[in-house]
């Protein structure tokens, strides 16, 4: 109820500090629940992403330091947010997720690289997708990526991919893990061309 509650609410404040949302190919979205696989470029894209793709309601992951306050606890808790540390992530990082995704009700929004300024891709989507037995949908943002250029309404972009299935057949071995790897990038390049061909990520 909070979730369907507080959506109607940041999409306004986007509006009123940006208005320019844009979101594009949300036909490629599957049915049921998935998960969303995005490279990092700014705070509020997870925002974006479940905004552009709603009506489904998304789990999202959030460093542990945030649930100290009691108040942004709440929010958190009722905003299908869950902990991870990031320096000592445990079996949670991965049992939560893999849970909710295979309830049905909710779908994922992960970023691989973890990190905001990271290019290093990490495996913890690809054994929850393997595990929940849930697509992985390529999603890219372009747009400002400061709050600056965020009040200066410059357009906001959202593109979906199309689904990667991982087969249960697959072990997800160094090697594989790989080439799964790049067919994400793949994805992501891919996606950001049909966006703006001369589009490049600098990270602020």
């Amino acid at each position: 109820m909070f979730y369907k509650i507080i959506r109607p609410i940041v999409r306004f404040i986007v509006w009123v500090l940006n208005g320019h949302l844009h979101v594009h190919h949300k036909d490629r979205l599957p049915k049921g629940n998935y998960i969303l696989v995005a490279p990092h470029r700014t705070w509020w894209e997870p925002l974006l992403f479940a905004l552009g793709a709603s009506p489904m309601e998304f789990m999202f992951m959030a460093k542990i330091e945030l649930f100290k306050n009691p108040v942004l606890r709440f929010i958190l808790n009722h905003a299908h947010a869950f902990p991870v540390d990031r320096k000592n992530p445990g079996p949670s990082a991965l049992k939560v997720p893999v849970k909710g995704l295979r309830k049905g009700e909710l779908s994922l929004i992960i970023f691989p690289s973890g990190t905001r300024h990271s290019a290093e891709l990490k495996g913890g989507a690809l054994v929850i997708s393997k595990m929940s037995k849930k697509p992985m949908v390529p999603v890219v943002y372009q747009g400002p990526l400061s709050f600056k250029g965020l009040l200066k309404r410059k357009p906001m972009e959202v593109n979906f991919g199309n689904p990667i299935t991982i087969d249960k057949k697959t072990k997800l071995t160094h090697e594989n893990e790989q080439i799964i790897y790049k067919q994400l990038e793949d994805a992501w390049d891919k996606l950001d061309k049909e966006l703006d061909p001369n589009f490049h990520y600098v990270a602020k």
